[in-house]
């Protein structure tokens, strides 16, 4: 059972723009339905280099009106990166139903992530800097660039004053910054946060850098097959814009104005690798302690998950260590062979890697398992295994829902909790456990 002896985390809205949709429900809807959001780069900013990149696609947002959202001064005062992660904190707090104006704005704040922040502003200021000089940069540049604009301008827009910040640990930014969130309601500092994570990296730079590292996906000839986690063919990730945006609020505070829950924050933790600035410790060792501290934070035993969210970045080196660190954790439970029941997928097989937006993107997914029995399915997944540098092929003992999403329902045999992991450059481990909404 769930822990009952202190305040009870829930979530009551959510937001989001990705490459899967505009919003949170069309952005679940491609994640259930396996539909791609990779396509070709079409960005002006990349052509001046033609025929010169090893990776020519990744997970624009294409088609969003930010307008629609933020008035077109505003934004234009904005990166990208805010702008996205503006508008999902809007459909969030829209989607909750909570009116910041009839409570007490000293207990209600914002944390968010993100891993890279306004690099957009940076790059193109640089470019300003250059061809024009430093009397020409724009006086936004300084509030553009800051990793924390999302927060601020969320505080801002909605007046809240209470917590307030950001965290910046790679891909695992927006699992600590809901962690933080939990973390900060339960010590009484707040009643509800907006809390997420938003990213904008397909830049030039970013895709130049991740490519000479070998971290990118080059199957430029097939991108919508190019994100193939956990596969024998994989190849290294997808890079990806996006945001999504979660509204939590104590127990309490959300039964008195009658909101309806979507689901329990039940348990958070995180951990350090300590063992290689980009590489993940190839045992899975940091990602198992983080694992295991947030079933402990939780009060519940390995048995009770019945979904992990996988980070699956689609690389070599990080799926393998994910499994063999789900494996030290979950054992028995997670072996197909041994009649497991673990589920495990990763949705960044249609939207690719969002960087510090991972963990909130894919928390919509872990959502919907313990609140509607489905399971979101690992795409491009032909061959699960591993690969070693003989060509030799080692699989995986873990259903890895492939190809097509699972229906678990919501009675005895469903997914009443739910794991959702990221890690990041540097080590950092996060995992956050989901639980059905049980009144």
């Amino acid at each position: 059972m769930a822990y009952q002896h202190r305040t009870r985390i829930v979530i009551t809205g959510m937001g989001a723009v990705t490459n899967l949709g505009h919003n949170a429900q069309d952005t679940w809807s491609a994640m259930r339905d396996g539909r791609s959001g990779i396509s070709p780069i079409d960005l002006e900013e990349f052509k001046p280099w033609a025929g010169k990149w090893g990776t020519t696609f990744g997970g624009q947002v294409k088609g969003w009106d930010v307008t629609k959202v933020i008035e077109f001064r505003e934004a234009k005062r904005l990166d990208r990166f805010t702008q996205l992660g503006v508008a999902a904190g809007v459909e969030a707090v829209a989607h909750s139903g909570v009116d910041f104006a009839k409570g007490d704005l000293e207990r209600a704040g914002v944390i968010f992530g993100s891993g890279i922040g306004g690099i957009i502003t940076i790059e193109e200021g640089k470019d300003t800097l250059l061809a024009k000089g430093p009397g020409r940069l724009s006086p936004f540049t300084v509030p553009r660039l800051m990793p924390n604009a999302v927060a601020g301008n969320l505080s801002i827009r909605f007046g809240l004053k209470g917590p307030a910040s950001t965290h910046a640990t790679a891909c695992a930014s927006s699992g600590h910054a809901m962690g933080d969130a939990v973390h900060t309601m339960r010590r009484g500092e707040a009643d509800v946060m907006i809390v997420g994570g938003a990213e904008a990296a397909i830049t030039p730079i970013c895709v130049a850098s991740f490519g000479v590292m070998g971290a990118l996906s080059t199957r430029n000839d097939a991108p919508t097959k190019a994100s193939r986690p956990f596969d024998i063919d994989r190849d290294g990730f997808v890079l990806s814009e996006g945001a999504a945006a979660f509204v939590l609020e104590t127990e309490a505070h959300a039964k008195a104005r009658g909101a309806k829950i979507l689901a329990e924050v039940v348990g958070v933790a995180n951990s350090s690798d300590a063992h290689h600035i980009t590489a993940p410790d190839p045992n899975g060792g940091g990602a198992s302690r983080s694992m295991r501290w947030a079933l402990r934070d939780a009060h519940l035993n390995p048995g009770d998950i019945g979904y992990v969210n996988a980070h699956g970045t689609s690389t070599p080196l990080g799926d393998m260590a994910e499994v063999e660190a789900v494996l030290a954790v979950f054992g028995d439970h997670t072996r197909k062979s041994k009649g497991g029941r673990l589920l495990m997928s990763s949705t960044k097989s249609v939207h690719g890697h969002c960087l510090g937006a991972s963990g909130a993107v894919e928390t919509i997914a872990c959502i919907h398992a313990v609140a509607e029995g489905i399971i979101a399915p690992t795409m491009n997944l032909d061959n699960p295994g591993t690969k070693d540098d003989k060509g030799n092929v080692t699989g995986f003992d873990v259903d890895l829902v492939p190809n097509v999403a699972r229906q678990v329902g919501t009675g005895a045999g469903g997914v009443k909790y739910a794991m959702n992991n990221t890690f990041g450059f540097g080590g950092h481990n996060c995992s956050i456990v989901i639980g059905r909404w049980n009144g």
